[in-house]
């Protein structure tokens, strides 16, 4: 079934509406040597809304604060219509330990720093970034709904945090009456699965609306990759993210395993039509506890080119096919619990299903 960027989706278990393609704003500024001046970001993030759009992903870190700034500048006469999710944790100023983290003085300075460079009076959706292993999960839970209580942030969600330490946050804000985490972003495409394990179960189990970033594998699913590009040494040694197509080579998201899942992809589009791109968010557009694809564009092109992911319909068959090329081992306790002598329990002449 086709969708629109007005098809919108709730958030978790929040009554907060966005569209099933976020704009991720990392692409907004060229400092880190790659993405969209100025002229041509505006041209995106008009495009996007011009849509039906509503939905922007950015950190208060992203190219150096320029996302956070220029996102300010556009949003200027519609803030209310959009959703705004920003990120703290990252560090913001090298030398000073406490400019990063998941505490409270970190989390305090960054929004204040993001509210400021965003222009407005509150932030819709704040993600804790990096998880720390340092800060007391109640130290982090009781912040951010102290932000949520003084209406600086209207959501609060979480990334880069460990399945059980997302669920055992859920238990103890529900426990607490605080503010809930409503979403969790992490990194899921037909390349990169592992969130199937315990991530993307427990976020449907504890009502966090699964946002994925890279769901093109860092450009691998968009077949612009090829034998030449892989990098048997491995480490980032003399990459620079000047070159982005290097430096995915040399971080090990080009691999034999990569490009072989990237050419299912192709075959795919080529029976339907459409490009590699559309087909990779496609099938992570639909995949079961996703709510919303982060999409990064430098181009309009670009945009308009993933913004086509929408109005494609794969068939069951072709999501079979993409499902067993990207597939993983989930691992124990997954596959005993799958297996056949565990999912069903013989009582007399009677087969009782313990899993569907």
């Amino acid at each position: 079934m086709s969708l629109t960027l007005d098809s919108y989706r709730l958030l978790g278990r929040s009554g907060l509406r966005v569209s099933p393609l976020a704009l991720g704003a990392a692409t907004f500024g060229t400092e880190w040597g790659w993405g969209a001046e100025r002229e041509e970001a505006r041209k995106l993030f008009d495009r996007y809304t011009e849509l039906g759009g509503n939905f922007f992903d950015t950190a208060s870190t992203y190219t150096n604060g320029s996302s956070e700034r220029l996102l300010g500048e556009f949003t200027r006469t519609n803030r209310e219509e959009l959703v705004l999710a920003t990120k703290y944790s990252t560090l913001r100023r090298p030398g000073d330990p406490n400019s990063g983290g998941a505490h409270r003085k970190s989390m305090h300075a960054s929004v204040e720093a993001s509210l400021r460079q965003l222009n407005t009076d509150y932030i819709d959706l704040l993600y804790l970034n990096i998880w720390d292993f340092r800060t007391p999960v109640e130290e982090i839970l009781r912040g951010l709904d102290d932000l949520v209580r003084q209406g600086k942030v209207l959501y609060v969600a979480i990334s880069g945090a460990p399945a059980w330490q997302v669920s055992r946050m859920q238990a103890i804000a529900d426990l607490r009456g605080w503010s809930p985490l409503v979403a969790l972003e992490i990194e899921y495409s037909l390349i990169e699965r592992t969130g199937e394990r315990d991530l993307i179960p427990m976020a449907r189990e504890m009502g966090l609306g699964v946002v994925p970033f890279s769901p093109l594998g860092g450009g691998v699913l968009t077949g612009k990759y090829g034998s030449q590009d892989l990098n048997p040494s491995g480490p980032v040694v003399g990459e620079t993210a000047s070159s982005r197509r290097g430096l995915n080579a040399a971080l090990g998201m080009v691999t034999e395993r990569t490009l072989a899942v990237a050419d299912v992809v192709k075959e795919v589009a080529s029976e339907l039509g459409r490009t590699p791109a559309q087909v990779a968010l496609a099938w992570t557009l639909n995949a079961p506890g996703v709510t919303s694809p982060i999409i990064g564009a430098r181009t309009v092109a670009q945009l308009e080119d993933n913004l086509g992911a929408l109005r494609v319909d794969l068939t069951p068959a072709q999501v079979a096919r993409l499902d067993e090329a990207g597939a993983i081992d989930l691992g124990i306790p997954h596959t005993l619990l799958a297996s056949d002598h565990i999912r069903t329990v013989t009582t007399g002449d009677m087969k009782v299903a313990t899993r569907g």
